[in-house]
């Protein structure tokens, strides 16, 4: 007997992908395995498995990625400085690459003609999933549920799952859920009645972070170190980059930062509204800029400053293997062995405050920048400066 055909799905046995595990099956003569990135999210191990196994799956593979997804994926992204339009730190955005990956080597691994994702018809993720499976996998077949079958609302997904007896989750009010994208970086809450942007967000959709009201009313102060660049230790300490996020995600969600709503344009052309909450990355994005202050000269801060819409256009758009996102950050490291000491943030109902930043580094001289005469600094240069660019003012 000829052995079936095999499809690898991105599956995190949760509604969406329940159902579409079912469809596939339905719908393709071949065996489907289950493919679950561990980078973070909430995630029950048993009720994968079981919710897997009721459909007959024989193959469900769990992977652990969360250092590699911080090490590699994250860290090169705050050292980029990378906020999407303002205010978004791509906390899924930078997910979907690592994903995309990882499933086309299982994909190779059991010689999968096809992969499936979840991502809907309108959204950004097919094309991040998308670019990176035909990157790693370009003759591997795509299946995307959302774009080709019947089901074209959420209520059509609801009757669907009610028909084949798959589990409909509640939310907190006990009605089907928002839609939710958890990591080890971020949460992101979007559908209901935040798709009208007059609603404001109700408090129960927050799964990470106090509200600045609720927070404690002492602040909190903790203080990052970092080495070539990168976070290693936080109070000194030395940790893994997934627990040394892990740590900062609980302070900072405990004092009521890392929150934001935003409208954003879509890479496809239209706009949504979601509520992310990015607790010890938006940490992390503040200490990096404090430390590299001190010890980054000027051009290469301006530099960094100048890219960075680009930069994070292209993690946001799924470029993140293209060869401009890649030569951008060699611009990004060319001095990251510089950046090195610590810095310690207050924290205190929503806010960031830098306390102080400690380096070795020679980038910053109190001698030049003190108002004290010495002569370190030549002021009758200055003269010199300012002439010659009253003269580039007029050309």
């Amino acid at each position: 007997m000829k052995p079936k055909k095999k499809i690898v799905l991105a599956y995190s046995g949760g509604l969406d992908t329940s159902i579409i595990l079912k469809w596939l099956q339905e719908n393709y003569n071949a065996e489907v395995i289950c493919y679950t990135a561990d980078i973070g999210q909430k995630i029950d191990r048993k009720k994968i498995t079981s919710n897997a196994k009721k459909f007959g799956v024989k193959k469900i593979i769990i992977q652990d990625l969360k250092d590699k997804f911080v090490k590699d994926y994250v860290y090169p992204m705050i050292r980029g400085h990378a906020i999407y339009e303002g205010f978004y730190l791509l906390g899924t955005s930078i997910a979907r690459p690592l994903i995309a990956k990882n499933q086309i080597k299982i994909a190779k691994k059991f010689k999968a003609y096809a992969v499936s994702h979840g991502a809907t018809g309108k959204g950004n993720d097919q094309i991040r999933f998308e670019l990176g499976y035909h990157y790693f996998g370009p003759k591997i077949k795509v299946i995307a549920p959302w774009r080709i079958w019947n089901l074209k609302s959420r209520t059509d997904l609801i009757n669907y799952a009610k028909k084949h007896k798959i589990e409909i989750p509640k939310d907190k009010k006990g009605a089907p859920p928002f839609s939710v994208d958890d990591n080890l970086f971020h949460t992101s809450t979007e559908g209901k009645v935040l798709e009208n942007p007059r609603n404001s967000a109700p408090e129960f959709i927050f799964q990470r972070t106090n509200s600045p009201e609720k927070a404690p009313s002492k602040p909190s102060f903790v203080t990052i170190n970092f080495k070539k660049g990168d976070p290693f230790a936080i109070n000194g300490k030395k940790m893994s980059p997934s627990k040394l996020l892990e740590k900062l995600n609980n302070i900072a969600g405990k004092n009521g930062i890392g929150r934001v709503d935003l409208v954003e344009n879509r890479f496809i052309g239209i706009k949504s509204r979601g509520v992310y909450e990015t607790p010890g990355g938006t940490l992390l994005i503040h200490a990096q800029r404090a430390i590299e202050s001190v010890t980054l000269d000027k051009e290469t801060m301006h530099k960094k400053d100048q890219i960075m819409p680009r930069y994070a256009e292209l993690i946001y758009n799924g470029y993140w293997y293209s060869k401009e996102r890649s030569n951008l950050q060699k611009v990004v490291d060319l001095k990251k062995s510089k950046v090195n000491g610590s810095v310690k943030l207050k924290l205190y109902k929503g806010n960031i405050i830098t306390e102080s930043r400690r380096t070795n580094s020679l980038a910053y001289s109190m001698k030049k920048v003190s108002f004290e005469e010495n002569k370190s600094f030549k002021k009758s240069s200055v003269e010199r400066f300012i002439n010659y660019h009253k003269k580039r003012l007029r050309s």
